[in-house]
């Protein structure tokens, strides 16, 4: 990867980095499909905000508007809802661990539909000790106890959604400009959540703590709105696989923010997972000169 490649990847780990936090301390006051329809909507304004300063044309054929639908579902509308429906039975680490098999389930999927982003026995060494560096990283605060096999599933199943619908995105939208792909499937998902939202959260209930929404506000903008601009520019420069290999970096970020600014002890299990999941990032970008 290039170092521009490099700097919009750590970015877009730094800001899912506390994503699975917001989400756990949006749902003790909001139900899932309200946290997801408020989340949406901020980051269409912040996103569709950002196509009407730089005076981008929208999409105004049917088949582009029809792309844009199915990933605002897949990517967007399903798997928010998945992960913050499963987080109210799982803690967030265990969240974050299950998450990070994105790359894994997008590995195989690229590799039956793109031509150019093939299995390797490099890319599958690499993925392999990135997510083994992610359960190290996360074992310390796994509490099997309070887990749920259907909060588990759910999770994982969204972790399906976002690795079919980054290898779809990669194939169908290779023309369309990058603000545009980050808004046009933020509007579909929006409209699909706030038609959801009064009839399956009934009766729908507006937040009233200030924490919940900054929480809001925080995985609206930057967690949808910048952060899914910044996604679909990797999908497209550095293929699928490398691009969900971001899921391996934020469970990293949220554990040395919680070192930095929380006072949590330095353990073995952060030097080790990091380690891991830096070596996991170097070898699959390795390249021979």
């Amino acid at each position: 990867m290039k170092a521009k490649h490099w700097f919009v990847f750590i970015l877009l780990g730094a800001i899912w980095s506390s994503s699975f936090l917001w989400i756990k301390i949006a749902v003790a006051e909001i139900g899932p499909v309200t946290l997801v329809a408020f989340r949406v909507l901020f980051g269409l304004l912040f996103a569709g905000g950002a196509v009407f300063i730089q005076r981008v044309e929208w999409p105004r054929d049917r088949k582009t508007w029809t792309i844009f639908i199915i990933i605002g579902l897949t990517n967007i509308a399903i798997p928010f809802f998945l992960i913050s429906w499963g987080e109210q039975a799982i803690d967030s680490a265990v969240a974050a661990i299950l998450n990070s098999t994105v790359p894994l389930f997008t590995l195989v999927i690229a590799h039956l539909f793109l031509h150019d982003d093939k299995m390797t026995v490099q890319k599958v060494l690499g993925l392999l000790v990135g997510f083994a560096g992610v359960v190290i990283l996360l074992s310390e605060d796994m509490h099997v106890s309070q887990s749920s096999l259907l909060g588990q599933g759910a999770v994982i199943l969204a972790s399906m959604f976002y690795a079919g619908s980054a290898v779809y995105t990669r194939r169908n939208t290779p023309n369309a400009h990058g603000l545009v792909r980050g808004a046009a499937p933020l509007l579909s998902a929006t409209v699909v959540m706030w038609l959801a939202a009064p009839i399956a959260e009934s009766p729908f209930k507006i937040p009233h703590l200030p924490m919940t929404w900054i929480a809001l506000l925080w995985l609206g903008v930057l967690g949808s709105g910048l952060a899914l601009i910044l996604n679909y520019y990797l999908i497209h420069e550095i293929g699928p696989t490398r691009a969900t290999m971001v899921t391996y970096v934020f469970p990293l970020g949220g554990v040395l923010l919680g070192v930095l600014f929380l006072n949590e002890h330095l353990s073995w299990q952060l030097l080790a997972g990091g380690l891991l999941i830096i070596s996991s990032l170097v070898v699959v970008n390795w390249k021979k000169q």
